[in-house]
Parts: structure tokens; sequence; C-alpha cells
């Protein structure tokens, strides 16, 4: 039986609750579609940016970094611009770096928007299956109680069999959403790592060139 039709089954099988677990899955897989894609776009628009820049970076070229700003929309560009243009009122490193900090911190806000939500869907979704699994193991029971002696024990069973459905379905909804969850952090991280790592690359060079000024 393959999963999709494992699925089915359970929707048809398992009680109300199953229909809102399915909507929570619904929209973690719309969750975690929106934010992949978004994620790999920004990683990719980095990683052109980063390649452009990369030698003018270790030469603290910043005219450089600025035209190519000008060309194209990345990130990792907006967040040495930030420096760069607190270079013209300011010359200690600590404030440069504070200009960069805010603009990776303003993409952060963009880069993790929304992904925290599959944890929660997740832990909803094991909830929702476990809930209703108890309900449905109570409407059996009462069920079974008012009907024949004989017919008590596949009643039963068959009643159990239903309501773990919930429950199962809940185990399947939840597993990949934390996966999902996970695999949207490391992709995060590694966003976010890339902007601080060019924004010091940036301050060395700069700090390397001011270096070597004052000695000659």
């Amino acid at each position: 039986m393959s999963l999709f039709d494992t699925i089915i089954r359970f929707l048809q099988d398992g009680g109300p609750f199953i229909y809102i677990i399915a909507l929570v899955l619904v929209i973690g897989l719309a969750i975690t579609i929106e934010r992949y894609l978004f994620l790999s776009s920004t990683h990719n628009a980095n990683k052109r940016a980063l390649v452009q820049i990369k030698s003018a970076l270790q030469k603290g070229d910043v005219e450089h970094i600025k035209s190519v700003a000008m060309q194209q929309q990345a990130p990792v560009l907006d967040v040495l611009q930030a420096g760069i243009s607190r270079m013209q009122q300011v010359k200690r490193r600590e404030d440069l770096e504070y200009a960069m900090e805010e603009t990776v911190m303003e993409y952060m806000l963009q880069l993790e928007k929304r992904t925290p939500l599959l944890a929660t869907l997740a832990n909803i979704a094991t909830l929702l299956g476990l809930l209703g699994t108890i309900m449905g193991l109570i409407a059996a029971f009462s069920a079974v109680a008012n009907a024949d002696p004989a017919e008590k024990a596949n009643l039963l069973s068959a009643s159990i069999s239903v309501a773990m459905n919930t429950t199962a379905f809940g185990l399947i909804t939840a597993i990949p959403l934390i996966l999902f969850h996970t695999n949207l952090q490391s992709r995060t991280a590694e966003i976010v790592d890339t902007l601080e790592m060019a924004g010091i690359k940036l301050l060395n060079a700069l700090s390397y060139g001011a270096a070597r000024d004052k000695k000659d």
C-alpha cells in the first residue's frame, strides 16, 4: 500500500480530528515550500554576489562593491553597503560593525519568518492525534456498553482500530514537519553565517588597509 493510499484510508476510517490534522499538514507543507523557495533564492543571490566581489573583499575595494551592489540585489551586498555608507560618517571599526549587524538582524526577521510555525504545527498535529484517539475510545466504550454481548469484542476491536488511526496520522504529519523545520533552520543559519562572514572580511580588509597606509 502506498503512502497516498494509507493517508486516504486514515481519512476514511478516522474520526473528525483526522480532517483537522490533514488541514495542519496542508498548511505545514505550504509554509515549507514557500520558505524553501525563498531561502534558496536568497542563498543563490548571495552566492552569485560573493563570486563577483571576492577579490574586492580581500582588498577592501569598496568602490567595486558599491558598483556590484548597484547592478544586482542580494542581502550580502546590502549588508556590506550598510557598512560602506557608515564609513562616510565615522571611521571606527565598531560603528561599521554595528551598521552591518543592524542590516543582518533585519534580514534575519525575513529569513526566519514563519519557520517556527512548523514546530508549532507538528506539536498541534501530535496533540490532535492523541485527543482524537481518546475521544474515539470514549465513544467506543460508550457504544460497547449498550451492545449485544456477542458483538462487544468485535465492536470494541474495530472502534479501537479506528481511534488509533488518528494518533498514527498525527505522527505521520508531525514527523515530516519537524524534519522540514530543522532543514529550514539549517539553511537560515547558513545564510546568516554568510552575511556575517562577508561583513567581517570587509572590516578586516579595511583595517589592514588603514594600518598599511599609516606605515606608508
